[in-house]
Formats: C-alpha cells, structure tokens, sequence
C-alpha cells in the first residue's frame, strides 16, 4: 500500500505539506494541493482517519447545535457552514434541540465532549451555565445569531434592519402597520423576534404613530403561521393598510391569505419580509435581504481561525440590505 511518503516523494513536496493538503488545511496553495491530491489518486492512497486522529487527538469533526434542522434559515446557514469545513477536511455532526427537554439533555450531558473539534451553535441565546459548559469543552464555539461573553459570533443588527423595513412602509406613507411576529415569550428564548420588534416599534415612535396591539399577530415564523396571522389581522374592525412580516416565509402565507381575501398587493395591502428567502423573488416579496449563507461560511473560518492558532473571540455583524419589490407601495389614502 501506498504511504504519505510516497505520494511526498512522486509529489516533490515535504510529507508535512502532502499531509496538510490531503486534509484540506492551510497554508498550502492551490497549486500544490491540486498536485498532491492528482498523486495520492494515482498512486491510489487514502490518509489513514483513525490514525491521523488518534495521534493528534483531533476528530476531524465540528458539531452543529441548532433548534431547527428543516427550517429553510437553519439549513442554509449549515449550508453555508458545510462548504467551508467541507473544503478543510471536516465532516459535520448536528444535534438537534427542537425542544426544552432535548437542551437541557445536550447542555447537562454534552454529547459533543470528545466527539468533535469545534462547536458552532445557531440561533440560541445561551444561558451563563449553557455558555459555561461550553467554554469548560476548551475547543473552539462560535455563535450565529446570538452573543455571549468570551464567544465568538456572527450575526445581523436585527433591531436596524427591521428598522429599515418599517420606514420604508412609512415613507410610503403607511399609518397603520402591521406586524406578523412570534409568541411572548418566544421559543427557546430566542432574542430576534424582540430585536425585530423593538425596531417596529421605533419607527412607529419617530413617526408619532401610536402602536396598536390589535396590530401585532403571531405567526411563529412558519408560512402556514403567517398566513393564520395575516387571517386575523383582516378580521379587525380597521386591518392595517400595510405589514411588516418578521420573515419571507411569514410573508408567504400572508400573501396566501390576502390572495383568498381578495386583497389586492399593494394597492389594498402592502406587504413586506426579511431574509430574502430563496422564493422571495420569484413572488416579487420586498423584503430585508440578509445574508443567511454567508453567515455560514464566516462563522465556519472563525472556527478555522481558532483550530489553528489562538484567536481571540470576536463579534461580526454582517450587513443587511432593503429589496425594493412588487408587494410594498403607497398608501391608497389616510389611514
């Protein structure tokens, strides 16, 4: 059988560079690593896993923790996560923590303890014994989506960005402003439906518009919960004449529901989102366009920084941008 050395040899590089390119590591260039990966193919060699990991003491493997698995916001950000660590040589092993049972089980047993060389958590506000018991893993955690002191993170101002959402349907000259949001208390403590919300009601502060909660309905972030919201909130004796969908896929189903009712977009309701979901365009959705994949990408090269040197924890707020599209536009009259 072919070694590490032979491929070296045939590849006229040292056997600490093959092994790094064949693993997907650094400071290897593109070049090289093209030909290492050619001659291990020739010559037919495949690194040893078990190995390789049992004399570093490394897995090779980075746990994703995330409430959600089939939620489109949470399959893309491990989308985004997967190219990377892919790209490094790393496989991904999720756990998933749909509810508060299975949390506090992952939190008091720690599954991951030995199993994996980095942790990266999406979307769950830690609690100071969660964030505790993952510093006392001693291997690399990045956040996405929440922060935590010590932690490295990556996220959007969701307070600005929804911000921005609402002022557009202000400068359209929307009064009455509906919002499609979460529970209070939402799931899992999670901080953006509050963020989200505490920007609508910002606007609504800077435009001397009093906030009305009979034009507030939870539609828990699900197309089929939004369109039940958008359902209530045309039942009002006086519906808003516009609303501010905390996400695409909320949007969605309250475009559901005002087709079946007849309402005409935007002219009798306008309609805007957040996230710039993959079919926001295609239903000419505007809507706040953040970055979910890269969000991904970025907090899988924080964990590539910290597997390979001493990284200080950082916070990277990435921006979100306002999509101009077909569903919001001027009020029809004073409303």
């Amino acid at each position: 059988m072919p070694s590490i050395r032979d491929v070296a040899r045939r590849a006229q590089v040292s056997t600490a560079t093959a092994s790094r390119a064949l693993r997907g590591l650094p400071s290897v260039t593109a070049q090289t690593r093209a030909r290492v990966e050619r001659v291990a193919a020739e010559l037919g060699y495949v690194i040893p896993f078990n190995a390789s990991s049992l004399a570093s003491g490394r897995t090779n493997s980075v746990g994703i923790v995330v409430p959600f698995v089939s939620r489109w916001f949470f399959g893309t950000v491990i989308a985004g996560a997967e190219t990377v660590l892919r790209e490094a040589g790393l496989d991904l092993v999720v756990y998933g923590v749909p509810g508060e049972p299975s949390r506090e089980r992952f939190f008091a047993e720690m599954p991951v303890r030995r199993r994996v060389d980095a942790v990266l958590v999406l979307c769950l506000p830690l609690t100071r014994c969660e964030a505790d018991a993952l510093r006392a893993l001693r291997i690399p955690v990045v956040l996405v989506g929440s922060t935590a002191d010590g932690i490295s993170s990556v996220r959007i101002d969701d307070f600005a960005a929804s911000a921005r959402a609402v002022r557009h349907l202000v400068e359209l000259g929307h009064r009455r402003i509906g919002l499609l949001g979460e529970t209070d208390p939402p799931p899992h403590g999670f901080t953006t439906p509050g963020r989200r919300r505490d920007g609508y009601l910002r606007v609504l502060a800077e435009a001397g518009i009093e906030p009305e909660p009979d034009l507030e309905a939870a539609g828990h972030f699900t197309a089929t919960g939004g369109e039940a919201a958008m359902e209530r909130l045309l039942a009002r004796r006086k519906p808003p004449s516009a609303v501010f969908a905390m996400s695409d896929e909320m949007a969605f189903g309250a475009l559901q529901a005002l087709r079946r009712a007849r309402v005409d977009v935007p002219a009798g309701m306008s309609v805007i989102g957040f996230d710039d979901h993959e079919l926001a365009a295609a239903l000419d959705l505007s809507t706040i366009a953040q970055p979910v994949f890269a969000q991904g990408q970025r907090a899988a090269g924080l964990l590539l920084d910290q597997l390979q040197r001493q990284a200080p924890a950082v916070d990277v707020v990435l921006p979100a941008e306002l999509v101009r599209r077909g569903t919001t536009g001027p009020a029809a009259a004073l409303n």
